[in-house]
């Protein structure tokens, strides 16, 4: 008779409303599915709530997101194996003594960004961040870095950490982000530290009236779906390697489990590249037309707007917006409406799993057959052919 191997019972103490917590969450899964291990897991909310007394749980195991200073102090005395999971800091006392600790690396992170701002053509940067906090150590981290690099680059490096968003401050904390980004010099490219930070940014942008990218251009951290879904202007995001700690973390206490020492590891993952967007995608311009007309249509292009719909925004008659388009883009304004229309429907059929019809109407298109005729003539082939081709790819 075969012995059927022991179960561990191994508690998950992550917060699954975060994009960066599921996705730690999604690479253990993976390193199960891809390895011998047995483990039950635990992720109820009563860990999270009921944190007092954890240090008597009958199970096998932890990992843990140490970026929550209260999670960390209840596991500080807890004899199970412990793998914590958290943010990169310069001071190495930060890190939990004698407990693995897996990393994301946050000076990288804001590297990829910086980066990605120079090479859109930006020569002036800003970072938004966060209220200083015990919870917002990764924040301060993220801040470090982009200061450090700017000081390289001999370039001002201009943090701006606002109010933490609750309901009572939302109108404060709008009104003092937008006095902020009118007091900056134009173009800039801005780092925001979490892409739920780059929201707050691009919907004080669009009240204020400032164009993104040409006079703002954006990027935040986490590619988080969710909040791309809920802004107008399509957001560019660094793309954490999430996946990658979760399966290391799973890895580390696999190991703990069956006797091998990992006290005192330290793993430090590097971020997977970045889903760039509309909103750093920054093109210098002189023309204030032209802008304008750019900002207008990166917001209600998949509403079906028309060419006469831009310039009555613009306060110019159609003919010369017309001309101002042909001489700054060398195309017309139907043409740019219909580029901004096209690329929404292909990101469509690479990130959704909805139907042509549903991503035609969506993006603005009169019917499934007219983005089909649109696709097929400037893509080379339909969307269907698209789509599967970008998921065997």
């Amino acid at each position: 008779m075969k012995t059927v191997p022991r179960s561990h019972r191994i508690a998950l103490l992550f917060n699954g409303n975060k994009i960066y917590d599921r996705g730690i969450i999604s690479g253990i899964g993976n390193y199960l599915s891809s390895t011998r291990a047995s483990w039950d897991l635990f992720l109820e909310e009563d860990f999270l709530c009921r944190l007092k007394g954890i240090e008597r749980w009958q199970g096998d195991g932890i990992i843990a997101d140490f970026d929550d200073p209260v999670i960390g102090q209840a596991l500080a005395g807890i004899k199970l194996p412990v793998v914590a999971v958290g943010g990169s800091y310069e001071d190495e006392r930060a890190y939990p003594r004698n407990i693995p600790y897996v990393s994301t690396d946050n000076f990288a992170l804001i590297q990829l960004a910086y980066k990605h701002l120079i090479e859109a053509g930006l020569t002036r940067f800003a970072c938004f961040s966060l209220p200083e906090a015990q919870a917002n150590r990764w924040a301060q981290e993220r801040e470090s870095a982009f200061r450090r690099l700017l000081q390289r680059d001999g370039l001002p490096a201009d943090i701006y950490r606002g109010l933490e968003t609750s309901a009572p401050l939302w109108d404060s904390a709008v009104a003092q982000l937008i006095a902020w980004l009118h007091s900056l010099p134009k173009p800039i490219g801005i780092i925001a530290v979490n892409d739920a930070r780059a929201r707050q940014l691009l919907q004080a942008c669009m009240t204020a009236g400032i164009a993104v990218p040409e006079q703002v251009a954006l990027i935040g951290i986490d590619n988080d779906p969710l909040t791309r879904s809920l802004t107008r202007v399509p957001l560019s995001s660094v793309i954490q390697g999430a996946d990658s700690m979760g399966r290391t973390a799973a890895r580390l206490l696999h190991q703990m489990l069956h006797g091998m020492p990992s006290i005192g590891t330290q793993i430090l993952v590097p971020p997977e590249g970045i889903n760039v967007q509309a909103s750093s995608l920054h093109q210098p311009l002189d023309d204030p037309y032209v802008m304008q007309a750019l900002h207008f249509i990166r917001q209600y292009a998949c509403q079906g707007i028309k060419t006469e719909q831009v310039a009555n925004y613009v306060g110019v008659s159609r003919s010369s917006l017309e001309s101002h388009f042909r001489r700054k883009l060398g195309r017309s304004v139907h043409d740019e409406v219909l580029r901004f229309k096209l690329a929404a429907a292909a990101a469509g059929l690479e990130n959704t799993s909805a139907g042509i019809a549903e991503i035609a109407h969506d993006c603005g298109f009169k019917s499934a057959q007219y983005l089909h005729t649109v696709f097929k003539r400037e893509f080379g082939c339909t969307p269907r052919e698209y789509q599967q081709g970008r998921v065997a790819g």
